[in-house]
């Protein structure tokens, strides 16, 4: 009799359970159809403009380096801040390998390009895998030396070899044309570009993360030491984790130079490294969400606060305009939002179709508590 209860009770466990996964499936394909549908009236200009359209596409930008420092930093617990350098590298070489030949000869004016690069012009696909693999070369290149390394001491030698690479970017002229930069970079890398992209690297770091590699970085973050007794090889896994994420880096890289259209050695500084890192701790550690919306809130913020580098008239008092006064309060309110949130906007949890359902039904029954005590204040109206 209690085998014939437990099976029972087992079924409707796993028939509940089916209905969850098919309810999550369905919702998942009406989110994909719906998004899919904004893009596409988006590109139209049905509803965004071109400038709103801009600041999503450097959104999807901006979510594919702060997942590929989060890949190094959060689930492998190694602080690095070689983001800048490497999405120089992938930016500059997708660009090269874009720009029409007719192009390049404006481009460089005062020293001409290298012959080998001149005529070479290859599709935006191609280009952006081969800015990522160069990207990703350079990271196994500087890995062997940086990765013996723990904490500040990474965290320092990471930065030295980013700023290294933009050193080297500024001062090869007839490759990179030197601190003039790249201009005309064809403007491929629309918002289905970077949307698809950015779902695409969404979904390897999900697939990934459940695998035994995965399972090893986040092993490797919590303890090291418990890591390598379990017979996890360290440098291996640190050397993976640090190559994917230059790879990611390099393809954000290549996107930012087509999202923008010109590109210099300045604009990858050691800030850029800073700004990526805030939003991975903005998002939270660990957190591929997190990074996808720490993005989008940081990249948001900092357009939609222009105004107040403008001055403000609020009447009673005029504010005159100070340059850096978006900056200043932009990090007042970081800084407010970490402060409350130590581990991040979402720690190192995920979306989850069965998450929101829960925090829906909290609400509800918060809001249902809330009006019970209303509509009976004493606690016993009905007596």
């Amino acid at each position: 009799m209690n085998q014939l209860e437990n099976r029972n009770a087992y079924m409707g466990l796993a028939g509940r359970m089916s209905k969850k996964r098919r309810r999550n499936v369905t919702l998942t394909i009406v989110f994909l159809m719906l998004l899919g549908a904004f893009i596409y009236c988006a590109s139209k200009g049905f509803v965004l403009g071109t400038y709103e359209i801009r600041i999503l596409r450097l959104c999807g930008v901006y979510s594919i380096a702060a997942l590929s420092m989060n890949l190094v930093n959060g689930f492998t617990g190694q602080f690095s801040l070689g983001q800048a350098g490497f999405m120089a590298m992938g930016a500059y070489v997708t660009s090269l390998l874009i720009i029409p030949a007719a192009q390049k000869a404006a481009i460089y004016y005062v020293h001409p390009i290298v012959p080998w690069l001149k005529d070479v012009q290859i599709p935006f696909l191609f280009a952006l895998l081969i800015g990522g693999l160069v990207s990703a070369l350079c990271a196994f290149l500087i890995g062997f030396p940086v990765l013996r390394l723990r904490g500040d001491y990474l965290a320092i030698a990471t930065l030295g070899f980013s700023e290294i690479i933009r050193i080297i970017l500024t001062n090869a002229i007839p490759v990179t044309n030197g601190s003039l930069g790249l201009k005309n970079i064809p403007n491929t890398a629309n918002l289905w570009w970077t949307t698809i992209v950015t779902a695409v690297v969404i979904i390897f770091l999900l697939r990934m993360m459940k695998t035994s590699y995965g399972r090893a970085f986040k092993a490797i973050r919590d303890d090291d030491i418990a890591a390598e007794a379990m017979g996890i090889s360290l440098f291996k896994h640190k050397m993976i984790a640090f190559v994917i994420g230059g790879f990611l880096a390099g393809i954000s890289g290549g996107l930012l130079g087509s999202v923008v259209g010109a590109i210099t050695p300045n604009y990858f500084r050691f800030t850029l490294a800073y700004e990526i890192l805030l939003i991975v701790v903005l998002g939270g550690m660990g957190s591929i969400t997190g990074s996808v919306i720490g993005a989008c809130i940081v990249t948001i913020a900092k357009e939609k606060l222009r105004f107040l580098d403008a001055g403000m008239n609020l009447g009673f008092v005029k504010i005159p305009p100070i340059d850096g006064m978006r900056m200043l309060v932009f990090s007042l309110l970081l800084m407010i939002i970490i402060l409350f949130y130590r581990r991040g906007l979402f720690g190192s949890r995920e979306f989850s179709w069965n998450g929101l359902f829960r925090i829906i039904r909290r609400i509800g029954a918060w809001f249902g508590r809330l009006f019970r005590r209303r509509g009976h204040p004493e606690g016993g109206a009905d007596a």
